[in-house]
């Protein structure tokens, strides 16, 4: 977690300074700077089909989430439809998702992404700290972690699940919204930090809540909640479930949304909130979400594919963004500097490497 912390601050500081100087968003510039019609062709095809259909892939899982949260505590609502039986609790959260996303208005998007954010992480720090850890023990698994046989793609998962490809452009599309000038930077730049570090110290407290927990019948996180539920009172469990159905909102907004960004800036459409086909997409992706989660579908085959292609995605991405902040033409004087590059290409290093074994995993290929 702490080196996943650490590249994501690198790149999405990388990514906020390149919204807030260019005010265009990642792939508008991928899309104007990349003069070779084939590779530029070749790119946006990559790029569309891994954060489009892959978004789709994890909508469901961000929805299923929030569900997970609900479930927690009111139970099951489920009502038989042809045959299929329908999880009502997914089409809440669907309904929830897009009322915000079809309004249409930044500053009321962000109000309510700040407002469930706070939720969710007060929610699962107070479960951490019910579960009494050793703090001694934490501070050496941050600093001097141990990776045994079995584990890589659980590593692969928590680096994942922070240096995501979609962020990258979201975010430099979403800074742009805010702030328009180039004294905003430094705006951008705290914040920018102050999110990360609090993302990650949520993971964190989430991994706490987890190990405090002996059994091994744990399946799905509403299973955590109630597991925490005898060792720690009923307290522990409301916290967390309260926690996953924010953290499961946020992201069932932010994935469709990202989607739509990306979407508009490969194809040179307006990104703005409420034109037509900024909506098209992000209520495509929310639509197939609220359906696979909602008939109970696991999409495998989908997440299969949306973990290989933003497996070779993330150092494609990261590589265009190195690039790209090297361009004078596009940022001035606000380029990166020395000790910049030297960090974006370490990171490069490292995403490649996780590239590798993702795909090593997924196509058992045995490289690692």
């Amino acid at each position: 977690m702490l080196l996943s912390i650490i590249a994501t601050i690198v790149l999405q500081e990388m990514s906020a300074r390149l919204g807030v100087i260019s005010q265009k968003g990642l792939s508008q510039i991928i899309r104007t700077e990349i003069k070779n019609p084939v590779i530029k062709g070749l790119t946006i095809v990559l790029i569309l089909s891994a954060i489009v259909i892959g978004n789709a892939a994890y909508e469901a899982g961000n929805i299923t989430g929030g569900i997970l949260g609900l479930q927690t505590i009111i139970g099951n609502l489920n009502m038989e439809i042809g045959g299929f039986s329908m999880n009502i609790l997914s089409v809440i959260i669907g309904l929830i998702a897009f009322t915000l996303l079809y309004i249409g208005n930044y500053k009321l998007l962000e109000k309510v992404l700040v407002g469930l954010v706070i939720l969710m992480s007060l929610a699962f720090l107070i479960t951490a700290m019910i579960t009494k850890p050793d703090i001694s023990e934490i501070f050496k698994g941050i600093f001097i972690p141990k990776i045994s046989d079995n584990s890589l793609l659980v590593i692969i998962g928590l680096i994942g699940t922070t240096v995501v490809p979609y962020n990258l452009f979201l975010h430099a599309s979403l800074v742009k919204e805010k702030w328009h000038k180039t004294s905003d930077l430094k705006y951008a730049r705290k914040d920018t930090i102050i999110a990360i570090v609090l993302g990650g110290l949520v993971s964190m407290c989430i991994i706490i809540s987890a190990t405090a927990i002996q059994s091994q019948d744990i399946n799905t996180a509403s299973d955590l909640a109630k597991g925490l539920e005898p060792l720690f009172g009923r307290f522990a469990k409301y916290f967390l479930a309260i926690g996953l159905f924010a953290a499961g909102i946020t992201s069932a907004i932010t994935a469709p949304l990202a989607a739509a960004y990306v979407a508009s800036g490969c194809l040179g459409w307006s990104s703005n909130l409420k034109s037509k086909k900024f909506r098209a997409v992000w209520m495509f992706i929310l639509l197939l979400g609220v359906v696979f989660s909602s008939l109970g579908i696991k999409p495998i085959d989908i997440i299969k594919f949306a973990q290989v292609a933003n497996g070779i995605l993330l150092p494609v991405i990261v590589g265009f963004l190195v690039w790209i902040m090297n361009k004078q033409s596009v940022l001035g004087i606000h380029k990166n500097n020395i000790k910049q590059n030297i960090f974006g290409i370490i990171i490069l290093g490292i995403t490649i490497l996780l590239s590798i074994a993702t795909l090593s995993k997924v196509f058992q290929l045995n490289i690692f």
